[in-house]
């Protein structure tokens, strides 16, 4: 469900990883490294939606093994991963707007007719990947609330942070209303509620691996209603309020040289550890609940989920600062090297982890949706980040962009801009 696109065109890179960012044409290195560590663990988390039935994924008790090896799995998504990397990609796409206007502003041209057209190529690409190939696509949501965004980009860093947390504070209360409203449902309404949205049938789970085993037009009704409910019903309750205040976070952190490398490695060590000390508690608390009332959907789906939702702003910050003392290391730079050219070329990578992870599970495949444990899905996991980082940075060899991000630059100026890169 969760996944991204970050502002990959309007990234810099600074000559040492310790140096300060030079904010003109260049990329910033700790930016793309950031994305590109967000990239890995975001496919922790969505390769449960194209491996297993769809409730799976917000309730690990509808389906599949959640003992032993596999039950430490899926807490370690949790942990970790869970609502964490799509906040991180969220804050880096409102960094990313702060640069692109920032150069628009410089050359003279327009940032809002600027701004505009590019969030208006995302979402058509957003509709285009949720309703043809996975409905957990969240380009959409970048798109829909890059518009608001936009609008808070000249305000101060504390007044960002102060907007954010209004409107991490709405979605949270729009949520939990509707939980109060479902928790009063005759039994009968509750029960067709539960089975449609945390606790499936039998018949209604083999219904839903025959359909995702079958070929692409089989598949076609059903990705289209979960489309359709995420793009309209999850944006209103839930998640676009998120994704507008995680980009108006990450502008905060931008403005304030955060993600940008610009802070000292006492203040990224201080970061890391309340983050992670402080966070992870919350978060183990929240399924230590979750567990003891039994996955009750009249409390984990709307209740529960509550401390990983705040908890993940906060495990957030503890990231952040691991991954910039790790970008300000001298250590493992052949891998730092990776994670930036998977981070500069994310969007493409992005819509690559759906083709493979469908030519895995889907029909006209292998066909391995719901007959693959959470541990092998890890395995899986594994492979295509090995893949990718791999094949990013041989890309970039010989090119200025990835695929998908060259199109939407080139969609975004109205004019086919070059992608080889010299010599």
């Amino acid at each position: 469900m969760m996944s991204l696109v970050a502002a990959h065109d309007t990234s810099v890179s600074s000559p040492h990883p310790s140096a300060e960012p030079v904010e003109t044409g260049q990329r910033i290195a700790s930016l793309d490294v950031l994305r590109g560590v967000a990239l890995l663990g975001i496919l922790v988390m969505n390769i449960q939606s194209f491996a297993m039935p769809d409730a799976a994924y917000l309730n690990p008790s509808a389906y599949g093994d959640l003992t032993g090896a596999n039950l430490w799995v899926w807490i370690a998504g949790r942990l970790l991963s869970d609502e964490k990397m799509y906040g991180i990609f969220s804050m880096l796409f409102g960094a990313g707007i702060l640069l692109m206007t920032g150069r628009a502003e410089a050359r003279g041209a327009s940032p809002a007719r600027l701004h505009y057209r590019r969030m208006g190529w995302l979402m058509l690409f957003g509709l285009l990947h949720g309703h043809l190939l996975w409905s957990g696509d969240i380009l959409w949501f970048y798109g829909v609330a890059g518009l608001v965004v936009y609008l808070f980009r000249t305000w101060s860093p504390k007044s960002l942070v102060a907007a954010a947390l209004v409107f991490f504070a709405i979605g949270s209360a729009t949520f939990a209303s509707v939980g109060v409203r479902v928790r009063n449902l005759p039994p009968d309404d509750y029960q067709v509620f539960t089975q449609e949205n945390w606790q499936p049938t039998p018949e209604m789970i083999q219904d839903e691996i025959a359909t995702f085993r079958g070929g692409w037009l089989r598949q076609m009704p059903a990705r289209t209603v979960e489309a359709l409910f995420m793009e309209i019903g999850i944006f209103l309750l839930l998640l676009g309020w998120k994704t507008i205040a995680n980009m108006l976070l990450g502008m905060a952190l931008f403005k304030w040289r955060v993600i940008t490398g610009g802070q000292s490695r006492a203040v990224y060590k201080r970061m890391a550890a309340a983050g992670f000390l402080l966070g992870l508690p919350i978060v183990a608390f929240g399924i230590w609940k979750d567990f003891a009332s039994g996955w009750d959907g009249r409390y984990s789906f709307f209740f529960g989920s509550q401390y990983n939702y705040w908890a993940a702003i906060v495990v957030d910050m503890g990231w952040i600062g691991a991954i910039m003392l790790f970008c300000k290391s001298d250590r493992l730079m052949a891998f730092r090297a990776a994670l930036g050219a998977l981070g500069r070329t994310a969007f493409s990578n992005y819509i690559l982890q759906t083709l493979l992870c469908s030519a895995v599970f889907y029909g006209n495949g292998l066909g391995l949706f719901g007959a693959v444990t959470r541990v092998q899905q890890l395995l899986i996991v594994c492979a295509i980040w090995i893949a990718q980082l791999s094949i990013s940075r041989l890309w970039l060899r010989h090119f200025l962009y990835g695929p998908l991000e060259w199109l939407w630059r080139s969609l975004t100026y109205w004019r086919q801009m070059p992608i080889r890169a010299a010599g």
